[in-house]
């Protein structure tokens, strides 16, 4: 059993990243660390955590830990995993994993140089439903596959949230837009050469609250993305082709329906199947990295696939504000 220390008391954390490494089978949260001590202690006792740290320092030199979950704010991302790795803990950190390929490049490097390993906590991936996308299209079911659509959106206007603080690395393409980036590169299995974006800032928000855009790809292919906070809830996406297409609504989400089932819908010459996959991804996420961890094994998602994640992450940005076609 891999032994986890959790950095902070964020919500997504207490909600679903914990709760999943306590119902894996191999591993389990034995620590977790708040600034404000009572809060952690009155976390701990909620989730049945052992121990209760008022630091994070504290808890990254608690020798016990093989392993901590970091959902700081993106902002904070490298300080803590550099720290952790220094202090020889594997790390999984929330997505986006670092805000420029610079200091990711710091952050890899620092996890390498102590020997420990690091993963972005891209949890949807895990999810089986889309494997099942994936062998669609090699078995040519949708026929030539022409573009590739993903949305991922929710309405926000709480002035106080961090995904809102431009000093925090908030914005709605780091906080939701990353999975519909990464859900085209990995359902597609391809790199975009170029990317054209546009944001839009809402009211007195510092951050972009709608980005869109196209991935280009170089066999003539099309990524059509876009993340917002202005918009209606929505989290989905369509791989369209010259006999039918393939929608995942709930695509990234799929916890949060009904025993945790994804829907792979086809339609094709007018004939609609669905297919149903029950999935608990961020349990299988958790144990993925435990068993990396505890068996020495290579992880799914590695430094090189974080690595283009997050090219392309920068390349939407540099798009938004040169309002031009750029390079990945």
């Amino acid at each position: 059993m891999m032994r986890w220390g959790v950095l902070s008391t964020a919500k997504i954390g207490l909600t679903q990243v914990i709760p999943a490494i306590q119902r894996s089978k191999n591993g389990r949260v034995v620590a977790i660390a708040s600034r404000n001590m009572e809060n952690a202690k009155n976390v701990a006792k909620d989730l049945e955590i052992d121990t209760a740290y008022g630091s994070y320092e504290e808890l990254l030199d608690d020798s016990s830990i093989d392993a901590v979950y970091i959902p700081l704010p993106n902002a904070l991302h490298k300080e803590w995993v550099i720290k952790a790795a220094e202090k020889k803990k594997h790390v999984l950190c929330e997505k986006p994993v670092a805000v420029s390929l610079e200091e990711l490049k710091e952050m890899t490097d620092a996890c390498e140089r102590n020997g420990v390993k690091f993963m972005e906590a891209f949890m949807y991936q895990f999810h089986p439903q889309h494997e099942k996308v994936k062998d669609l299209i090699a078995e040519g079911v949708i026929g030539d596959v022409a573009m590739m659509r993903a949305s991922f959106t929710f309405f926000l206007n709480d002035s106080s949230n961090i995904r809102l603080s431009e000093d925090l690395a908030g914005g709605s393409m780091f906080d939701v837009g990353c999975y519909a980036l990464h859900s085209i590169r990995n359902i597609l299995n391809a790199e975009p050469v170029s990317v054209y974006a546009a944001q839009s800032n809402r009211g007195e928000f510092q951050v972009d609250t709608t980005m869109a855009g196209v991935m280009h790809f170089a066999d003539g292919k099309l990524g059509i993305f876009d993340s917002s906070f202005d918009v209606d809830g929505q989290n989905i996406y369509e791989i369209a082709g010259s006999k039918g297409r393939i929608t995942v609504p709930g695509s990234y989400r799929p916890d949060e329906n009904e025993n945790m089932e994804g829907n792979v819908i086809v339609e094709v010459n007018g004939e609609r199947t669905v297919h149903k996959f029950p999935g608990d991804q961020y349990k299988l996420m958790v144990e993925h990295f435990a068993e990396a961890v505890l068996e020495n094994k290579e992880l799914y998602y590695d430094t090189e696939k974080m690595t283009n994640q997050m090219k392309v992450l920068e390349a939407v940005y540099r798009s938004s504000k040169s309002k031009q076609v750029e390079n990945v």
